[in-house]
């Protein structure tokens, strides 16, 4: 991150009481994380889940997620549906606007993962990933825009990695790289079609494993977990971005601890979920 992006990182949180974001995904995990943290500066969170009933193995639902949204202080509003489906995302658009009067920030967080290899890899679940990551993430960011040029505080962020075409990373797990690598150009093009609007657009990514349900449940998750950090700083630094002025922070491929030291803040032991154990660095980023 350059010292020009570190100057205009400026956040304001009192800019976010009343402004009102959509988001895709959030029932649980590190979306639900960012958007219990904007809801303690009193925004508006409209979630569109596919969530609507509890899961065998995982907690919470888009219900229980606006429960929660609702008691940190702002405004939760759930929208059953898929991001994958043009209908839905569309409803999702139009009954923020409905009820809140506009969208100010959508937050492309929805995310599908499978790391399997190119031969172990069925087309079903290619498909699932290029459909949620890179389609849902044009989709939602394309039909939220004339909304997000009408804002006076208009962001998008894509929960998405950096872009490295360094040939380990698509050798490692083509399928998904392709995948996310979809949402982060997303990111860079957007920023770029965007900048005459004052559009913010950024990709934010964790440094580190985050610790989440899903990892929890995953075969030796509970290890896993020891060199992990709480999804609070991705959440952390999701509030820095969005709460900056947008047209001064716009283009960027954050990584949590890039956003957070441009803040002065350089220890990040308060989010290790076991100070002792040595940190798991982020797939794409080791």
């Amino acid at each position: 991150m350059s010292e020009v992006t570190r100057s205009v990182i400026a956040p304001r949180p009192e800019t976010l009481s009343g402004r009102t974001v959509v988001m895709s995904g959030g029932s649980r995990g590190i979306g639900l994380a960012i958007a219990l943290e904007l809801a303690k500066h009193g925004a508006n969170i409209v979630l569109l889940s596919k969530t609507d009933t509890p899961h065998a193995t995982l907690e919470g639902t888009i219900h229980t997620a606006v429960e929660q949204i609702n008691a940190a202080g702002g405004q939760g509003l759930a929208v059953v549906g898929d991001v994958r489906v043009d209908a839905d995302v569309q409803r999702v658009v139009d009954t923020a606007v409905e009820t809140f009067g506009g969208i100010d920030i959508v937050i492309n967080n929805a995310s599908a993962i499978n790391l399997a290899p190119t031969d172990k890899l069925d087309m079903k679940r290619y498909d699932l990933m290029a459909d949620i990551n890179v389609r849902g993430t044009f989709l939602l960011s394309k039909t939220a825009l004339p909304h997000l040029r009408a804002s006076q505080h208009g962001h998008i962020l894509t929960l998405s990695p950096p872009l490295n075409l360094d040939p380990k990373w698509a050798g490692a797990h083509l399928g998904y790289t392709m995948a996310k690598y979809g949402m982060s150009l997303t990111t860079l093009g957007l920023a770029e079609e965007l900048r005459g609007d004052g559009i913010g657009v950024n990709s934010l990514w964790p440094a580190t494993l985050i610790d989440t349900a899903a990892i929890r449940n995953l075969p030796g998750g509970m290890e896993m977990i020891k060199g992990a950090r709480s999804a609070q700083i991705v959440a952390d630094a999701a509030l820095s971005i969005l709460a900056s002025e947008p047209a001064s922070v716009s283009g960027n491929f954050f990584t949590d601890e890039q956003v957070l030291a441009a803040g002065g803040l350089n220890d990040f032991s308060a989010y290790a979920i076991d100070p002792e154990h040595e940190l798991e660095e982020d797939i794409f980023l080791s």
